[in-house]
């Protein structure tokens, strides 16, 4: 997003903050309305695109979202929906794209309130390892022809009772309605969303055996120094690196394998 939609839905978010800090309030709940509103505009394209018109009254466009919705999701939602078409957005879909954000940002507040949004973020980054060691699994899941209930159920199957409900339900939702988005980008959104609800970034860290707790704790220690931000790390294991680490923050590598140097070395004497 860029220009109109970005401060759109920082926005919106601020008001969703301001919302679930309140905590009478249903989070989970608030998750599953706003991600059906988000069904909704993505199917019905006319509709979405009289609620981002620029040349239309933000206050018209709240009522129209108010009445349409009104009888469908509770208050609290239709309140933020309301809120979100009242802006002004750049292209109509990025109003969905954020309505789908906000619905994660909700069933992540639910896994901190239970304390369980550690639980909840290396759960979906396992899933995503899971996911990219087994091709026919991620055929399965992202097969077009299947149905949204059959590949709701699979992950039902593969999730249910081994992972927290808010990890389940947040798959579910990605499985079912990708929305163009490739299975591993869905992941790693909803792992940068939850490691942002806690302010820290995430690196994923692949090692050629597991790391020890002292080995974690300086690692992660050394990252946050050197990024000036709290860091989770994401553990993986891979025998392949021969020795030593890889960690990837973002789009930056750092490479200090054993493979690694032996690649380098490789491409000097060639050289």
């Amino acid at each position: 997003m860029n220009g109109a939609s970005r401060e759109a839905l920082a926005s919106a978010r601020e008001r969703l903050d301001a919302l679930t800090d309140n905590t009478s309030v249903d989070a989970a709940k608030l998750a599953e309305e706003l991600a059906a509103v988000t069904r909704l505009l993505d199917r019905e394209v006319s509709l979405r695109r009289v609620l981002t018109d620029p040349s239309q009254p933000g206050e018209a466009k709240a009522e129209l979202a108010a009445r349409l919705l009104g009888s469908q999701v509770g208050g609290e939602t239709v309140d933020l929906v309301s809120g979100m078409v009242r802006s002004r957005w750049s292209r109509s879909r990025e109003l969905v794209d954020a309505l789908e954000e906000l619905a994660g940002i909700a069933d992540l507040v639910a896994a901190q309130r239970s304390d369980a949004l550690d639980d909840v973020e290396d759960e979906l980054f396992r899933f995503g390892r899971i996911v990219a060691s087994a091709p026919d699994l991620r055929a399965a899941l992202t097969d077009r022809v299947a149905t949204v209930s059959a590949k709701a159920e699979l992950v039902r199957t593969l999730l249910g009772g081994r992972a927290n409900p808010v990890t389940e339900r947040l798959v579910v939702r990605l499985v079912t309605h990708p929305r163009g988005r490739s299975l591993e980008g869905g992941l790693d959104a909803l792992s940068k969303l939850a490691a942002e609800r806690r302010d820290r970034m995430v690196a994923v860290v692949t090692s050629a055996v597991p790391l020890g707790d002292g080995q974690k704790q300086r690692l992660g220690a050394a990252l946050s120094k050197l990024y000036g931000r709290p860091m989770h790390l994401n553990l993986d294991v891979d025998p392949e690196v021969l020795g030593g680490i890889q960690v990837r923050v973002g789009d930056e590598v750092i490479n200090g394998t054993i493979a690694d140097r032996l690649e380098e070395a490789t491409r000097r004497m060639a050289g």
